[in-house]
């Protein structure tokens, strides 16, 4: 059960290989990459505990040598200090420009260490080895990296591409029920932004991935990585199409902020409801039937997943404190907000063309 797709980026371009069991051969995938059979690592402490030792046993079978830094789990290390920790370790290990970095674990390991991979001595390669659902369908491919700053999320970072993805979907197994089902929110993403018939397949086989069933894992995560790859290799700075993989992401990235960034609310749950007020904000505009939303809202409650805000935990602030945090999104462009909305399941355009008080409306029902 392998896959393995192209990003076409050119010189660029890079492979993706999926399927159980990766870590065990890491070393016959990134040995082609080394000018010196020694790479570094940075994971974090959980996932560290659970695969730093199979990823080091599969390098040494090929004469690999691994030095490792774990920094703490959590959304907080992608910040300032545990940024500047790593890059300082990947000097202290003496790392060289041809030298190659290895981030091993989920989305913000993998966001963390590129931006690091990005800026060491002007840039230094790095492979992509995610370890959650969400990293394997979303941010370890496409190249963008970054930290957050305390005036909202991925303000400081680059465009680095990776020059090798394993996504072992073995490793999903480790991960806890929540942590699964919220990359879920990423995988439906791809279905509702431009592959209505990839929608239908999940609505059939989304229980069976979330039990586990290897196959309809494979399947999952190919077609999520594939849409990303067209999507990257037709825009890779974001100047156009790249946008719409910012679907749901302008109100779940105010809701993340709103949470501060804690466990009250992971960011595939964040980009679930905000993808479900997306829709239904598109219902609303008279630009989609209101059975689009009401679909999309029946088959996340299917998965077990957050839909509304009533689902987060803890007070939320109002109407107008959301529509500021979304103000500070990076997707404004001359001042104006730039939405994701959608004609229907499977066909989503960017648009900045949005009255603000049909988003206000929209909030402070949803609030109610």
């Amino acid at each position: 059960m392998r896959e393995t797709l192209r990003v076409e980026l050119g010189a660029r371009g890079y492979d993706i290989v999926i399927g159980p069991g990766l870590l065990a051969e890491a070393g016959a995938h990134v040995a082609p990459l080394l000018r010196r059979k020694r790479v570094a690592v940075l994971t974090d402490e959980t996932v560290a505990a659970l695969h730093l030792e199979a990823l080091r046993d599969g390098l040494a079978a090929e004469g690999i040598e691994m030095v490792s830094l774990a920094l703490p789990a959590g959304e907080a290390t992608k910040s300032w200090p545990q940024f500047s920790r790593a890059v300082e370790w990947l000097l202290e290990q003496k790392i060289e420009r041809s030298d190659v970095v290895v981030a091993l674990g989920g989305g913000v390991i993998g966001d963390l260490a590129g931006f690091a991979a990005a800026v060491l001595r002007r840039g230094v390669r790095f492979v992509q080895i995610p370890t959650s659902l969400l990293a394997q369908v979303d941010s370890s491919v496409g190249g963008k990296t970054g930290i957050n700053s305390p005036h909202g999320k991925n303000l400081v970072g680059a465009f680095h591409q990776p020059s090798l993805v394993l996504a072992d979907t073995q490793v999903l197994a480790s991960l806890t029920p929540r942590d699964f089902i919220a990359g879920y929110g990423e995988v439906v993403k791809y279905g509702l932004l431009g592959d209505a018939a990839f929608f239908d397949w999940l609505e059939e086989n989304g229980p069976a991935l979330a039990a586990g069933d290897m196959a309809a894992r494979v399947a999952a995560v190919k077609r999520s990585c594939e849409m990303k790859a067209e999507i990257v290799a037709r825009d890779e700075t974001e100047q156009g199409d790249r946008a719409l993989l910012n679907l749901g992401h302008t109100f779940g990235h105010a809701l993340e902020s709103a949470t501060g960034y804690s466990d009250r609310l992971l960011h595939g749950e964040g980009v679930a409801i905000g993808c479900a007020l997306a829709f239904e904000l598109s219902s609303r505009l008279g630009l989609c039937a209101q059975e689009a939303p009401s679909r999309l809202r029946q088959h996340l409650r299917a998965m077990g997943m957050k839909v509304d805000l009533k689902d987060i935990p803890g007070d939320l602030p109002g109407a107008e404190a959301l529509m500021a945090l979304m103000a500070q999104d990076k997707k404004v462009v001359d001042g104006k907000l730039r939405f994701i909305l959608a004609r229907g399941i499977g066909e989503a355009f960017v648009t900045s063309d949005v009255p603000g008080e049909a988003v206000r409306k929209l909030l402070d029902d949803a609030l109610a």
